[in-house]
């Protein structure tokens, strides 16, 4: 199995981050620069789709990529950057991966109610702009999220969790075509699902220092899992971005 991990489009947050005079919102939407650069995402990927060599070696996905799944967090800003890859490929399955969200789910930022947890956008919000995804049973009018902000020590459990399901339910099986993963996610949830696959210590370096994997909006990272080794092929490829869209 490969996994293709993309971080979502620079959101609204992302692009005030330096603004101190901003208000975080709770579940941010894209900007229109995070709009151009998950399209550019959508069409790279549309282009190199096909595999052209399926004997080749394949590391950089220079024979192509052979999606075979779409999935996105609930969040606005994932869901949005993956419906333009799931348009642009077309009948590829696409599906809402609720565990797949950024750290803390979807909480209050003002300062009065910080980290009070909210509900999150209903089905109803799903169906209209993302009518592609399919949508948990679970989720109604409500919304996904309706619980307190998810605590420190709910995170890399979370995370552990989601590498067992993926290799459950997608790993290589005998007799099966090979199947390549996507997930539209967060930066944050990356650097849990790493420490799951390589068993890292969360934010742990050599000589007291703190780690971190950066990822830029709509990067595409790559993971190979076969039956007795997981590997990083590459982490943060942006080589379809121009410069003046590679944002943080």
């Amino acid at each position: 199995m490969q996994l293709y991990f993309i971080r979502h489009g620079q959101s609204v947050n992302n692009a005030n981050s330096e603004n101190e005079n901003y208000k975080e919102h709770s579940d941010p939407y894209l900007t229109e620069i995070g709009k151009q650069q998950a399209q550019l995402l959508a069409q790279y990927l549309k282009g190199r789709q096909t595999i052209t060599d399926s004997d080749a070696w394949n590391s950089q996905n220079q024979h192509g990529f052979g999606i075979t799944h779409i999935y996105a967090s609930l969040m606005e800003r994932a869901a949005e950057t993956a419906a333009y890859t799931a348009r642009a490929l077309g009948n590829i399955p696409f599906s809402a991966w609720v565990d797949i969200y950024e750290e803390g789910g979807i909480y209050a930022r003002e300062e009065e109610n910080r980290f009070n947890g909210l509900p999150g956008k209903p089905r109803s919000f799903f169906e209209k702009n993302f009518p592609e995804m399919t949508l948990p049973d679970s989720l109604d009018e409500t919304g996904w999220w309706n619980r307190p902000s998810e605590d420190e020590g709910q995170r890399q459990s979370r995370a552990d969790k989601v590498l067992t399901e993926l290799l459950e339910k997608h790993g290589d099986k005998e007799g099966q075509p090979e199947e390549r993963i996507v997930f539209v996610s967060h930066g944050g949830f990356f650097m849990r699902f790493m420490c799951a696959v390589l068993q890292l210590p969360w934010r742990q370096a050599a000589h007291g220092l703190r780690s971190w994997f950066l990822l830029n909006n709509c990067s595409i990272s790559r993971f190979d899992f076969r039956k007795d080794y997981a590997m990083v092929s590459y982490v943060n490829n942006t080589n379809h971005l121009p410069a003046e869209l590679i944002t943080g």
